[in-house]
């Protein structure tokens, strides 16, 4: 098996039984905010392009690049299609003119010969969202395992595929917290060292859990090229944002498991495996280069930027024209009062108004009414800044998912009292009404705590309050203090309050021999 990185999450499978061509990526994301890095346009595309299976891993567009696959890869292709609850990543790739769909089943593998495949999807609302998923390939020569994003919760099962003898996964982060809220400096660079050790925390759980021989990082980060955005490449020109890069992060992995060993993984990178041998070698970038990029970063980023602000302008040139105020609102308060109707989990969930300034328009979004108004002074829980033509070319294009599109990009400001609201991130997510009624039944379903787990001294409902995680396995407790380490997610076990968003309290109590030691000492 031979396995070459394409840049960020892409890579090209070539085995005994046929080539799988990965979440290919050339082209800027989310308003032309995302750009591959290292820069991946000198590979040979024509090659790649001509792949046995296509598997695009979700929607969003930092793995979706409409405009590679209809400039190198064959209509005929064989898409490998993640079994999602909803069909939006279908109906993207059939709008591209690919037919020869393969429906993949959750965790059931495939063979074409001596190729076997599996995909495994995730479909909670903050996977991807409503969809994520990794790819486990064995042509008998070899194993591996492509995590790219997703965040899987029952290992086991997937490990059950075969033994990963290569891992390739996501360590640095795909967010905009807290680079664009409204917060004092010294707290956004608390929060974004924070949210640094939080992602190399979960890189490091799977890295454990899948106990493979060679890891790879990748899908991330990206270079931000704009002018504006640029101070926020890597850690941040001034330390307050939260993009490690794979070199950062295999010095990092090297400290915490020198058993296992890290390897670059970048554009041009060649993985040859056989029977438990493994070789990699760097096609595209020389040793030198590579030092360069790593060590010299912001040279490199200065370079790339001043030499791709044409890439910037064509994407500008994309964007719809400014509707005026009127109409953004009229138009936003057809497409979202009928979701909210049937949002009641979300409404109540987010529980107060959140306030949009776009352009001259200053609206507000009355999530337990279900109303979208002009805004008139009242107290809001959130509050954000959007450029009208950011919404103007959503509207036009009906972009149902605004995490793909304008909070990835970074385009934007944001202000909120109190603590993460999840549901209102997960609305803004799925604006549709499969999506809207998926969400609401999954919500519905997280009510199940029909089974307990004792972790040290406390009782406590087996499954994550956030997202079904097996507490068994991911939880740790630390002075009262329930952490689960897929997300990071907090709860006070004494009182069940979610430390980390609104609701999402957890059942849970001391266990019985600990209630009587409390007692019977001096103390009490």
């Amino acid at each position: 098996m031979r396995i070459t990185g394409l840049g960020h999450a892409g890579m090209f499978i070539e085995t005994a039984g046929g080539s799988i061509l990965c979440d290919p990526v050339v082209k800027p994301s989310f308003f032309g905010s995302w750009f591959v890095f290292p820069d991946n346009r000198a590979l040979d595309w024509e090659r790649f392009g001509k792949a046995d299976f296509l598997y695009i891993s979700h929607r969003h567009r930092d793995h979706f690049d409409p405009w590679f696959l209809e400039t190198y890869v064959s209509k005929d292709v064989k898409v490998l299609l993640p079994e999602y609850p909803t069909d939006d990543l279908e109906q993207d790739i059939r709008a591209l003119g690919y037919e020869n769909i393969v429906y993949t089943q959750a965790g059931v593998p495939l063979e074409y010969g001596d190729l076997k495949i599996m995909v495994t999807p995730l479909r909670a609302p903050s996977d991807g969202p409503i969809g994520d998923s990794s790819l486990s390939v064995d042509d008998g020569t070899a194993s591996i395992l492509n995590q790219n994003d997703s965040h899987p919760l029952d290992l086991e099962k997937l490990l059950a595929f075969s033994k990963p003898e290569a891992y390739f996964t996501q360590t640095s982060g795909a967010i905009w917290w807290p680079m664009v809220y409204d917060l004092p400096h010294d707290a956004k660079q608390n929060f974004a060292k924070l949210k640094r050790d939080a992602q190399n925390k979960r890189a490091m759980y799977y890295i454990e859990k899948v106990d493979a021989a060679h890891v790879f990082p990748m899908a991330g980060p990206p270079m931000f090229l704009r002018e504006e955005l640029f101070r926020y490449n890597g850690y941040g020109l001034e330390d307050d944002s939260i993009f490690t890069d794979s070199v950062q992060f295999l010095e990092h992995m090297n400290q915490q498991r020198p058993e296992q060993a890290g390897h670059l993984f970048i554009p041009g990178t060649v993985v040859d495996m056989n029977a438990g041998e493994l070789t990699v070698m760097q096609t595209l970038y020389s040793d030198a280069d590579i030092e360069r990029v790593y060590r010299d970063k912001w040279s490199y980023l200065a370079e790339q930027r001043d030499s791709r602000q044409d890439e910037i302008t064509a994407e500008e040139a994309t964007r719809a024209e400014v509707l005026p105020p009127a109409e953004i609102l009229a138009a936003i308060k057809a497409w979202w009062e009928p979701l909210l109707r049937r949002a009641r989990t979300i409404r109540n969930g987010v529980g107060g108004n959140v306030r949009f300034r776009i352009g001259d328009l200053d609206m507000v979004v009355d999530f337990p009414k279900a109303k979208v108004r002009e805004y008139a002074g009242e107290e809001c829980v959130y509050w954000y800044t959007i450029p009208a033509d950011l919404v103007s070319t959503n509207i036009r294009d009906h972009e149902i998912d605004w995490s793909n599109s304008i909070f990835l990009s970074m385009q934007f400001e944001v202000g909120r009292s109190g603590k993460f609201n999840e549901f209102l991130t997960t609305f803004l997510k799925c604006l549709s009404r499969d999506r809207i009624e998926y969400v609401e039944n999954w919500y519905a379903e997280q009510t199940d705590q029909t089974e307990d787990v004792q972790l040290e001294e406390w009782v406590v409902q087996r499954r994550c309050p956030h997202l079904r995680a097996d507490l068994s396995k991911t939880g740790k407790i630390e002075d009262g203090v329930l952490t689960c380490s897929l997300h990071d997610w907090k709860w006070d076990l004494e009182s069940g309050k979610c430390l980390t968003s609104q609701g999402h309290e957890i059942r849970s109590h001391q266990a019985a021999h600990a209630r009587h030691e409390d007692a019977a000492s001096p103390a009490a």
